[in-house]
């Protein structure tokens, strides 16, 4: 079912080290505004990404260490709202949290959330893809897919006017 306006909110309880994403109005092609679920060293959460979009876009506003010992702060032109040594207070690693994303317009303005604090709002300059697409989970590898799991559970979508 293409989506337009909407809000999706899941938990997720990754094992670290494999790379996946929330895709956000998404082509048959699996062409999509990513929200970036990369659970592994130098990887993201909640960042941006243009997946077969033009326009090179990819926002992410700190990176995982090659340890989950805390977060690295990135460029980006919306800051890390969490401090980086308080990071292992706020997410529960083998744990669920929750992920939530809301895309709104054309160009779309989308904001991402971690356990209910924001962490990244893009507006896009340029009408780049589709009014409406589908909501995808993507997984494309990294770890052992043997014994390293992605999950997703309690997937929830609010269709916005």
């Amino acid at each position: 079912m293409p989506y337009g306006n909407f809000e999706v909110a899941l938990e997720m309880n990754n094992d670290f080290v494999p790379d996946s994403g929330l895709f956000l109005r998404s082509t048959e092609k699996g062409q999509a505004y990513q929200y970036m679920v990369d659970y592994h060293a130098n990887g993201n959460l909640a960042g941006i990404y243009g997946e077969g979009l033009s326009g090179n876009i990819s926002l992410r506003n700190f990176d995982f260490p090659a340890q989950l010992t805390e977060t690295k702060p990135h460029d980006c032109p919306f800051p890390l709202q969490i401090k980086p040594a308080d990071w292992r207070n706020f997410w529960h690693h083998g744990q669920w949290n929750e992920l939530r994303a809301r895309i709104e317009s054309n160009p779309p303005k989308i904001i991402t959330w971690i356990n209910g604090v924001r962490f990244m709002e893009f507006t896009d300059t340029e009408k780049r893809h589709p009014d409406a697409g589908g909501i995808a989970l993507q997984v494309h590898g990294g770890g052992d897919s043997t014994r390293e799991f992605v999950r997703y559970r309690n997937i929830r979508v609010k269709v916005l006017p």
